[in-house]
């Protein structure tokens, strides 16, 4: 089955899916003299990634103009979009060393027990790497500004990440990764990080240097080759421990991303939605949730206080005690000791395994489902109100939509309190947001922002009918149209899009693997895949109307209206939009860079 749109034909090449073994534990990186295929040759990333980034990154080295060949097309390319005013970032900490590669190149027992080793030099770039500087372009005063954002202004702590190419303002309430690991948000003692694609290197180099010697807990999920990149990379950095995942159900992904910040003065916890690579911060959207910072509870208090109306405490180390590790155990030690009863969000997880009974809401879509049941208003004439899914990856639906799509996910996201008559569900409209292939064309980084967006043509093929759900990639509001989204976010909004009954930020896509799917006739609930993301609900923020307003615009001064970081209402593809597919060559029209897309 093929489709041609005005891109190209839609043709089918070999699948890379492999299947998984069982995998846990936590260690120092390895000292063996493994040397990773391909590490250090430019065409290809130093960290371990799926096919669709390796085309991306081989396709920012060796980029084939519209004619073909590694050179420009002949005659005039096309327009670059024009640069804006006032471009740039303002990053935490000192730029000095230069380290953005850019867009060619991609006291406590248990606080003691966390590994603190020695500072290490950063490796230098290879030779033939280019070396273009990201830096800042706005005045080093600027640099409190990150503060003060968490001084007040934003109570939601939502925030999205800054983007390089766009203007200043639409800057000015954003965050980099050097942002929140600056020292201006606490003294360091330790940290750990959790996340699915892991450049090491670049990692290490994003905290201010009076941290990088500091105890660094990477919890990934790679395995067999990857895994022995994973401990190359790391090898260097005697302050660094690796944990690995337990992935025992094929097909699944650590692709939790989360921050654990220990300081001195407290914790802090950051959950968001970016890959701890250079290309996930540099012109992508994504969103982070900042925690308060959470202050020690006095000595001898019992590890159950300071817990939230959220219950927040302890379903996060419901959620640490879930990969059964050791390691992880110390941090669950460090979290009992802090006061996290500030805490205005819920969390919302998955876990790989296979639930039943009251397990089954523990993780998942049922887990929202039942905060949602609990937790969440009723509305007038709730079914007319939709449920917008927006994410930057899509899993396989089955066959039709009554699968999965429009029957137990729906159903989930579409309850609203706990109301005594049925809902019907059927009637509550979904509105899916995926970029589409000129989305992705006309975007800062051109086609190869589609390597971040890894829908295949295998999966595409088998679920036409889930296109008609789909609308267009929009944020003129926070001027990022053209960044393209890594973010994920789910809502339920009113038929005017100008009210939300709540919203959720989190790592899932659109997939079974990451939000379960029933088994043994719902008696059973199988996940495959670790997520993480903070549920909104306008009661934790003092509104009892039972929803947010739509914030205007990002730059608005609205301190109870949410900001959404794309455009309501969703536009609906039209009839020659076709979903960005990343295996399949796009050779028709060039991008903003003047090149094509042949990803093989």
């Amino acid at each position: 089955m093929s489709q041609e749109s005005e891109h190209g034909k839609w043709t089918v090449s070999s699948s890379d899916e492999s299947g998984d073994e069982p995998a846990g534990g936590c260690e120092k990186p390895s000292t063996s003299s493994l040397q990773p295929a391909g590490r250090g040759r430019a065409s290809e990333p130093r960290y371990s990634c799926p096919e669709a980034r390796k085309a991306a990154h081989k396709r920012k080295f060796s980029p084939l103009g519209l004619r073909g060949g590694n050179s420009p097309p002949e005659g005039p390319p096309a327009p670059k979009r024009p640069p804006p005013d006032g471009l740039g970032w303002c990053l935490s900490s000192s730029d000095e060393e230069g380290d953005c590669k850019g867009q060619a190149e991609r006291g406590d027992a248990a606080a003691a027990s966390i590994r603190q080793g020695e500072d290490c030099a950063p490796k230098e770039m290879a030779s033939n790497e280019p070396s273009l500087n990201h830096q800042s372009a706005e005045p080093p005063d600027k640099v409190q500004d990150a503060w003060d954002l968490l001084d007040g202004g934003n109570p939601f702590r939502f925030f999205l990440t800054k983007v390089k190419g766009i203007k200043s303002k639409y800057n000015a309430a954003a965050l980099h990764i050097k942002d929140i690991l600056s020292h201006l948000f606490g003294t360091l003692v330790s940290s750990a990080q959790f996340n699915y694609c892991i450049d090491v290197e670049w990692l290490v180099k994003q905290y201010p240097k009076e941290f990088r010697d500091k105890p660094l807990l990477i919890v990934h999920g790679e395995k067999r080759e990857s895994k022995a990149e994973l401990h190359e990379e790391a090898k260097p950095y005697k302050n660094v421990r690796l944990c690995q995942a337990k992935l025992d159900i094929a097909f699944g992904t650590h692709h939790t991303k989360m921050m654990l910040l220990y300081y001195e003065e407290g914790l802090r916890v950051v959950i968001h939605t970016s890959n701890l690579i250079e290309d996930d911060w540099y012109q992508k959207t994504q969103g982070i949730w900042l925690s308060p910072l959470y202050p020690k509870l006095p000595p001898g208090t019992l590890g159950s206080a300071g817990e939230s109306r959220t219950n927040f405490k302890s379903d996060l180390i419901s959620y640490l005690m879930s990969y059964k590790s050791p390691t992880l155990n110390e941090w669950v030690e460090v979290i009992k000791q802090h006061d996290l009863s500030e805490t205005r969000v819920y969390l919302v997880g998955s876990t790989p395994g296979r639930y039943q009974n009251n397990d089954k809401e523990k993780w998942g879509h049922l887990r929202l489902r039942k905060l949602l049941k609990d937790h969440a208003m009723q509305v007038p004439d709730e079914n007319s109100w939709p449920v917008i899914g927006q994410f930057s990856s899509i899993g396989s639906m089955g066959a039709d939509q009554s699968k999965w799509l429009c029957s137990e996910f729906r159903q989930s996201l579409a309850t609203l309190g706990n109301s005594a008559k049925p809902l019907k569900n059927q009637e509550v409209p979904i509105n899916l947001i995926y970029p589409t292939v000129d989305n992705v064309r006309q975007s800062l980084e051109g086609y190869p922002a589609g390597g971040s967006l890894p829908y295949s043509i295998q999966t595409a093929q088998k679920q036409l009918w889930l296109h008609s759900y789909f609308h267009k990639w929009s944020a003129e509001t926070s001027g990022r149209s053209h960044a393209m989204p890594h973010i994920k976010t789910y809502m339920r909004v009113s038929p005017d899009f100008q009210k939300i009954a709540w919203f959720l930020v989190t790592s899932a896509n659109l997939s079974k693997a990451a939000w379960g799917a029933f088994e043994k006739n719902g008696a059973q609930l199988m996940i495959r895949s670790y997520e993480l993301g903070v549920l909104f609900l306008p009661s934790e923020f003092g509104l009892d109307t039972g929803y947010f307003q739509v914030k205007e615009s990002l730059l608005s001064d609205e301190p109870a209206s949410f900001p959404v970081p794309y455009d309501l209402p969703p536009e609906k593809y039209e009839s020659k939009d076709r979903p960005w597919i990343w295996n399949i060559p796009y050779t028709r029209a060039p991008d903003t860079h003047g090149n094509m897309w042949v990803p093989k």
